[in-house]
């Protein structure tokens, strides 16, 4: 995607004699380089020609798969460390290989505040100090004293202990004081509504749980009657030290006050179980976009081998690297991605979507947020995050005067050029595209996108701007998060890669929704994925596992994923519709809902956006989280006033709205049954603190029907 040039004339000649120059000047030095490396060229090839080469193939020969990795066809990697098959063995293996070196790092709070805005409302804002940290060799010490802690208290090996918290260093401390105990690990979001939370620990049975001071007086004090269970609440921060108020039969501890049972003489001496690398980890209970949240058993062996394949795509991997940690622990991309950090060394920086960068919601204005101090070297994101960053740069370039404009444009193009070629731009790196990449700190040098579709702008968007690659995922918590990730060097958009080396993809035919395997010039059908990183199931519920997953002939787990792809000729995989999300209008035609709102989102004045359609009916129908700054543009264009409020609840906006939409729709070329026929303006965000959005910001379309039930009705009743 080229940004539109509408371009002074002389400026533009003035770009080109600049570009030429520099290519004249580099010339030389680049081709006596290009000596040096041609041998490792010849042998990996450039990456113009990497990017071209197969990156999976079917190992039988036949369209339907399976697809593994080139690297891969003979035998599905499990193991990245010889010996290390469970997770308490990995992080000793770190902590033996890299004592010293920084592990865990969380940011001190230097002062808090309250800061009233115009609108009466009352912020939190905080400044935050340098990173202080754990070394590997401390973190292993904390996990250890707490899991002799926990057994202290009555935690037994093989029996669930909970854990309901933001993600934080004592998040994965607490995960490893678990792993090396083989106390599955029941993970909830921290975002979850009090129902689930009760849900999720009556089903696992927990006794302990795990939790934050916050977390245990916002949610989980008003449950407590409801989870009968429940004996043994461990706070994660130093104060207060008591606790009234609570129930009896409860019992309160601080983290630091179970470290210090468990660090003493006679309790050093507590026998330790260690974990198989059959047994179960971790139950994930997902995060309910589709109904209530299920518990998926994941076994070690599990994560072992998701984190084995996800490492393999991430290049040069070493313990000079730098990850920040802010998307929920309690999501399997998250977890992974922090485990594979630990695996080889690296540090891990903890952050919060509200102190991210230095214009985040909690930052004080004038401080630094997190992003600025770590300057993480690696980066994971959910496309929702991605999405704004991208709004929120092209809102600026907007803004820009004409000169400034017209050079980011100018370098823009030139850089989507030059990386189609597979070459760098260090000119336009430097000058142009700096102050965009500081936005993530400035050394970020491969960023992760998973949980959502990335949209091809925002990627293509994102890998010009940030100057880093930006490689999508595909996975589910079923598969322990691992499935397909792209090449660090494969610039191409709107795909998700080849399956990554623990695992294998098949297609099987999905003959109502028109998808074969024998499709031209594609092969395509809903996603199978198999591999040692399948997980064991859902937690007490064997219906619903024996529906989802099964086991081959040759003992390998396989899960249906539900999502629809096709295979393209290197092997690559392309996410194209879900058999959930598509909807067969009254006339017969099929809308996939998750593909309307996917193009929808990239026009500047949708936040987000709802598609409903209801097979009653004849259209589309769509709920849409305006941008403020674009919609109060266009309010004062056409000289409607009001509130923020007044202005969503009006029907003339709701026509202005609409009519941009249907021209972002046509542009992207979506079919006229597709396009949302009436929608309704929401003044309010979705966040995953409605209860409207998962954590990795997914649609909970059946509480957003909910709703919007009285809006569904006027949508549909006044045709």
């Amino acid at each position: 995607m080229r940004l539109k040039e509408d371009l002074n004339p002389m400026l533009l000649l003035l770009f080109h004699l600049m570009v030429w120059i520099y290519t004249a000047i580099t010339f030389l030095p680049s081709y006596l380089l290009s000596w040096v490396s041609r041998s490792h060229e010849n042998f990996y090839g450039s990456e113009e020609d990497r990017a071209k080469k197969p990156k999976a193939c079917s190992v039988l020969g036949r369209s339907e798969g399976p697809y593994r990795a080139v690297s891969a066809t003979k035998r599905l990697l499990s193991s990245l460390h010889p010996g290390a098959d469970t997770l308490d063995k990995m992080f000793e293996y770190a902590a033996m290989r890299f004592p010293q070196r920084d592990c865990l790092g969380t940011r001190e709070v230097v002062t808090e505040e309250d800061e009233r805005q115009s609108n009466g409302k009352v912020f939190k804002k905080v400044v935050l100090g340098e990173y202080r940290w754990l070394s590997y060799k401390e973190a292993l010490t904390a996990a250890t004293q707490l899991g002799s802690g926990l057994a202290s208290l009555g935690q037994r090996p093989k029996t669930n202990i909970a854990i309901f918290c933001e993600t934080r260093a004592e998040w994965l401390i607490a995960a490893q004081a678990c792993f090396a105990y083989n106390f599955p690990l029941v993970t909830l979001y921290s975002t979850l509504g009090g129902p689930a939370i009760a849900h999720g620990l009556n089903e696992a049975q927990v006794t302990h749980i795990i939790t934050s001071r916050e977390l245990l007086e916002t949610r989980l004090k008003a449950i407590l009657a409801e989870v009968p269970r429940l004996q043994h609440i461990i706070v994660v921060d130093n104060t207060p030290t008591t606790w009234p108020g609570f129930p009896r039969g409860i019992s309160i501890y601080n983290m630091a006050t179970v470290q210090k049972l468990g660090a003493r003489p006679d309790k050093a001496t507590f026998e330790r179980k260690q974990p198989l690398s059959s047994d179960i980890a971790v139950i994930m209970y997902t995060s309910g976009s589709t109904g209530i949240p299920k518990g998926v058993m994941i076994s070690h062996s599990n994560i072992i081998a998701s984190i084995t394949g996800m490492a393999e795509r991430i290049p040069n991997l070493s313990e000079e690297d730098t990850y920040i940690g802010y998307l929920p622990l309690a999501h399997v991309l998250e977890l992974c991605a922090e485990l594979v950090c630990i695996s080889y060394g690296c540090r891990i920086g903890y952050s919060s979507p509200q102190t991210l960068a230095d214009q985040s919601s909690k930052i004080k204005k004038g401080s630094r947020g997190d992003t600025s101090v770590l300057k993480p070297s690696l980066m994971a994101a959910v496309p929702e995050i991605m999405d704004r960053i991208y709004k929120n740069v092209m809102t600026k370039v907007e803004e820009m005067n004409s000169f400034q404009r017209t050079l980011f444009i100018l370098a823009y193009n030139y850089k989507l050029e030059q990386l189609s070629k597979g070459y760098s731009t260090p000119l336009c790196d430097r000058f142009v595209f700096r102050k965009v990449r500081s936005l993530l700190g400035g050394r970020t040098r491969v960023l992760l996108s998973g949980g959502a579709p990335l949209s091809a702008a925002t990627q293509r968007f994102m890998n010009v701007c940030l100057c880093c690659p930006v490689g999508q995922g595909y996975g589910l918590t079923e598969t322990c998060g691992a499935g397909t990730i792209c090449e660090h060097w494969d610039y191409s958009t709107g795909r998700v890669g080849g399956p990554l080396v623990c695992c294998e993809i098949k297609l099987k035919d999905w003959v109502e929704g028109g998808y074969r395997s024998t499709d031209r010039p594609h092969p395509r059908g809903e996603i199978l994925v198999g591999g040692p990183n399948i997980t064991m199931g859902y937690y007490n519920c064997e219906a619903k596992k024996q529906e989802d997953f099964f086991v081959d002939e040759n003992g390998q787990r396989w899960f249906y994923t539900g999502d629809i792809g096709e295979i393209h000729e290197d092997g690559c995989l392309k996410i194209i519709d879900r058999k959930k999300d598509l909807v067969k209008l009254q006339a017969g035609e099929y809308v996939s809902l998750g593909k309307v709102e996917a193009a929808l989102k990239n026009c500047p004045l949708v936040d987000n956006i709802c598609v409903y359609a209801n097979s009653d009916e004849t259209y589309v129908i769509g709920f849409v989280v305006p941008n403020q700054k674009q919609l109060l543009a266009l309010a004062g264009q056409y000289g409607i006033r009001g509130s923020w409020d007044e202005l969503c609840n009006s029907e003339a906006m709701e026509e202005l709205v609409l009519k941009v939409i249907t021209e972002a729709a046509l542009t992207a070329q979506l079919e006229r049954f597709e396009i949302p026929r009436k929608i309704r303006l929401s003044p309010d965000p979705w966040t995953p603190e409605t209860g409207l959005v998962t954590d990795a910001f997914k649609l909970k379309r059946k509480e957003l029907k909910t709703h919007y039930k009285d809006d569904i009705e006027r949508m549909y009743g006044g045709k």
